[in-house]
């Protein structure tokens, strides 16, 4: 599925973007017995029901052409949200100076999780906690999501 959501964001992206917003990530993920694809999508003053709606609405006959996906699916057209899930190096790249929260697969120095100030991400992912510089490969985080709210 993950080189389905792939697809679809190299086919639909330029859709999106000249509907004015900007294409944060495209899911495609099974809940129960139903498909959902999801095609997150932002803008500098966030996003409206409106800006869902357009885009909807002009990626749908995108996907119909190319006809993507072998089975029946729900198309979600949504905001990233508060806690944005951090998955793509531009995602990392437009998060510089942020709190962000990291997951990785295996503990280093016991832990599994990270939190501070995201310092750089080419490369490596360097956040800043607790005035300490933590260093973490790419291919070593499971999950990183934006914490500035807290």
């Amino acid at each position: 599925m993950a080189n389905t959501a792939e697809k679809i964001y190299g086919l639909i992206k330029e859709t999106v973007e000249a509907q004015g917003v900007s294409l944060w990530d495209v899911r495609l993920v099974k809940e129960g017995a139903s498909y959902y694809l999801r095609i997150f999508i932002d803008k500098p003053d966030g996003i409206s029901i409106d800006d869902c709606t357009e885009v909807s609405h002009a990626v749908e006959p995108v996907i119909d052409a190319a006809d993507p996906i072998d089975t029946s699916y729900y198309l979600e057209v949504c905001s990233p949200g508060i806690e944005r899930e951090l998955t793509r190096p531009q995602h990392f790249a437009s998060s510089l100076g942020k709190k962000i929260r990291i997951r990785l697969y295996k503990a280093v120095d016991g832990a599994k999780e990270f939190t501070g100030i995201l310092k750089a991400a080419s490369g490596k992912v360097v956040i800043e906690a607790a005035g300490t510089e933590c260093e973490f490969d790419f291919k070593d985080i499971s999950k990183a999501n934006l914490c500035d709210f807290e």
